[in-house]
């Protein structure tokens, strides 16, 4: 069966994130049971088997299992997943009152509450570790941890924020994941039910969240923007006694510096950002020309690490002196392959350096106000959206070109191959998706007088603004 996407990947680096026990699951409906024999290293039980048992021989097995409606224990199952018709002891409330409700009244209440595949679409089911990338999934099933859980949601609800709405019928967990998630199309999470405990190995602390493929990698990508602002997984404990204020992600210490960063007269901050090599220096030089002064990120980045500066030193501390040139100064091109490559050095580096270079930053604003209350203030940060630093500027500006222009410019500035190319790229978000947090987009592709022009559009938009704000409106 035809696979469409990297699952490898998107396992590992979900795996990386969250630290999961056992394998996401891809789950898939089949509306031909032969189709079973395509499926590479496919196994057919020998014996009756129960859905929550399929379900475990995936993820903690990792086999690659299916099934038709009479290779399962009873009719539960496969009703669930329409492979059968609901058997009339269940209609009529019998099998439901044996255990779970105290009438058959309540029990044909309970069986009417459980949702349901459409009976006759499909003749097969089929269960793999999605990190094999076996098939295209229906579905993809992830048990976690309640901490581990939480993240999941937030991680969806990054982006095209709801409230999401979770169901538990009770036993037959797998029609609250599978089943509600298939009919939907929404992520389901629920508890699994005594049944998939006793018979299916589920553990106290599981819980598990079904989700149509595309919800994967809008999870994924909101974990990724979740690290990178301090939130991970797993959840270090801050304490409940302690002073809180060091123990906040650092977006949420830096509030208290808002007010002074966007003052109370009708200074005008513009955060400019886009990516390597999509010429937003190109744009910087434009507005600059306008009458725009310019605080550069990158500028104050080389200040706080010349030598014997206190970030030099941590850095040093850290990485060791094979970072250094012989004058002592960083060795650019060394560090860079060392942290562009290193999530995790990455970010030791940013903690470096990161305070230091807001704390220049307000300096120079400081400065520039000082000269002039009405500057319209443009603040050049390649990493702003990365670094999470939207909230201190008015306004923010991307300067944008296709990928593919990114990717062969970058090569023919630095004299590097597209695989390097794309390393560097990796370390920075997709320029696309960093066009989602802009107020204003520079298209930067075409001619220079074309960038000029829309350059001078913007002035005037910025003009416009800086005249309508207030005094005191931060």
């Amino acid at each position: 069966m035809e696979n469409h996407r990297d699952w490898e990947k998107i396992v590992r680096r979900l795996e990386q994130l969250l630290r999961l026990k056992s394998f996401p699951v891809a789950f898939k409906m089949l509306t031909d049971r032969a189709d079973l024999d395509t499926i590479p290293f496919l196994r057919r039980m020998e014996k009756k088997v129960t859905l929550c048992q399929m379900i475990t021989l995936a993820r903690n097995f990792d086999w690659t299992v299916g099934a038709v409606a009479e290779d399962f224990l009873t009719p539960t199952c496969p009703s669930i997943v329409g492979l059968a018709d609901i058997p009339e002891v269940n209609k009529d409330g019998t099998f439901r009152s044996i255990v779970w409700v105290r009438t058959r009244e309540e029990a044909r209440k309970f069986e009417a509450a459980i949702p349901r595949l459409p009976l006759g679409k499909y003749q097969a089911v089929t269960l793999a570790p999605l990190v094999y990338k076996p098939f295209e999934p229906d579905l993809v099933l992830i048990y976690a941890n309640p901490a581990q859980m939480i993240l999941l949601i937030n991680a969806l609800q990054f982006e095209d924020y709801e409230v999401m709405q979770f169901y538990c019928v009770g036993e037959s967990s797998c029609a609250d994941a599978i089943a509600r998630a298939f009919l939907t199309g929404k992520p389901s999470l629920t508890i699994p039910c005594y049944g998939e405990r006793r018979y299916g190995h589920a553990q106290d602390e599981d819980l598990v969240l079904a989700l149509p493929p595309d919800d994967l990698e809008k999870a994924l990508r909101g974990l990724e923007a979740l690290y990178r602002r301090g939130i991970r997984y797993p959840i270090s404990y801050a304490g409940a006694e302690q002073d809180l204020g060091r123990a906040f992600p650092g977006s949420y210490q830096s509030l208290g510096q808002l007010e002074a960063i966007r003052g109370k007269d009708r200074r005008l901050l513009l955060g400019v950002t886009g990516g390597i090599a999509t010429g937003k220096s190109t744009v910087v030089r434009l507005l600059a020309e306008k009458g725009a002064p310019v605080i550069d990120f990158d500028l104050l980045a080389r200040k706080v690490v010349e030598p014997g500066q206190p970030a030099w030193k941590d850095i040093v501390a850290y990485f060791g002196e094979q970072v250094l040139q012989e004058d002592r100064t960083l060795d650019r091109g060394k560090f860079s392959d060392l942290v562009f490559r290193d999530l995790e050095k990455r970010k030791k580096l940013e903690g470096f350096t990161h305070p230091r270079i807001l704390g220049e930053f307000i300096a120079e604003l400081n400065a520039i106000v000082a000269q002039d209350p009405e500057a319209i203030i443009q603040v050049d940060v390649p990493l702003l959206i990365e670094l999470n630093l939207q909230y201190l500027f008015h306004h923010i500006l991307v300067v944008h070109v296709p990928r593919e222009v990114q990717i062969n410019r970058l090569m023919v500035r630095e004299g590097i191959g597209r695989e390097e190319a794309l390393v560097r790229l990796k370390a920075q978000l997709p320029i696309d998706e960093k066009v989602s947090y802009a107020d204003f987009v520079i298209h930067n592709e075409g001619t220079l007088e074309e960038t000029r022009r829309q350059v001078d559009e913007l002035w005037e938009k910025l003009k416009q603004i800086q005249k309508d704000k207030k005094p005191n409106q931060g």
